[in-house]
């Protein structure tokens, strides 16, 4: 027992999830959430909203034998959910902490990280806004995180979620490229030796322009070939097709400390693809309406990191 005791404490576990649409039932003044509040299109209802919770906490508690130290969350809407989520769920002894940030982002989704504080000290944290370029929505604002962890390592931590590519990837590529630059010339104001994170869903593959302006910094797609423990090839299915959108950044001191990282594949986050075939993240909502029993349409990005 005290065996696997120390194994476990020998690694700092990071964890990243798109939620899809983790959203209450009540409408968010100025927020374009009607979808989701009582008798809306989505068909939400309190039971599965409560079920949409202790769905997302089963999948969190499935990624590792451990206990995630952190958690990376997208398409989390309000400090209400993350309180539910942290205080009230199958996640409610779990002793997670969590910040999040509240963007002007026009359907009202944030990002948010939970964390330990038994494994990570919070030191100060920040958000960064991002100025919208021509034909550009409000976006999610980025959470920063400075911390220190048992290890004795500080941290630097940026939690994104670029916008999407529903007008096509070539029409909103400028607007990706906008939330890199802020993402850059933040990390440019650190000092050139820190330790830095950078995690969530870019809206992007492994070559796109945005994140080779990422890795232009220096910073290490460790994500890059990540596969599923049961071999599924992406954190998100289009088509029949397995990419990733989830990405994990790191800079080089920090990445040569990466011990594992792979897709939380469990069979229960699966379902048949009937349109493709062989089988794609079990997600909340198809056209609208709600999948009973459903997880997020994304698939859990898992990251272990050796500490010293």
């Amino acid at each position: 027992m005290l065996a696997a005791l120390i194994f476990l404490s020998s690694f700092l576990t990071l964890v990243e999830l798109n939620c899809e649409n983790l959203f209450d039932t009540r409408h968010d003044v100025g927020k374009e959430d009607k979808d989701f509040v009582e008798g809306g299109s989505r068909h939400w209802t309190t039971a599965r909203y409560w079920q949409k919770l202790n769905s997302i906490g089963k999948e969190i508690l499935s990624c590792s034998d451990e206990l995630p130290d952190m958690v990376a969350l997208c398409e989390v809407e309000n400090d209400t959910v993350l309180h539910d989520l942290t205080r009230r769920s199958l996640l409610r002894n779990a002793g997670y902490e969590y910040l999040m940030t509240e963007s002007p982002d026009l359907r009202g989704i944030d990002v948010a990280l939970l964390y330990r504080p038994s494994t990570l000290s919070v030191l100060c944290y920040d958000f960064l806004s991002v100025p919208p370029c021509t034909g550009m929505n409000s976006t999610r604002d980025i959470l920063y995180v400075k911390g220190l962890t048992l290890s004795h390592d500080t941290i630097h931590i940026f939690v994104v979620h670029a916008p999407s590519r529903t007008s096509g990837e070539l029409a909103t590529r400028p607007f990706r490229m906008t939330v890199a630059n802020v993402v850059c010339e933040a990390i440019e104001q650190l000092h050139e030796d820190a330790k830095i994170i950078l995690v969530g869903d870019f809206n992007d593959y492994v070559n796109s322009p945005a994140l080779k302006r990422y890795e232009s910094l220096g910073l290490i797609n460790v994500s890059k070939n990540a596969k599923g423990r049961h071999g599924v090839g992406g954190t998100y299915r289009y088509k029949g097709y397995w990419q990733s959108l989830d990405h994990i950044f790191m800079s080089p001191s920090l990445s040569e400390r990466v011990d594992t990282v792979y897709i939380n594949d469990a069979d229960f986050l699966l379902e048949k693809d009937d349109d493709y075939g062989c089988h794609r993240p079990f997600r909340t909502f198809n056209n609208k309406r709600t999948k009973r029993g459903g997880f997020s349409d994304h698939l859990p990005l898992v990251v272990r990191i050796r500490k010293k």
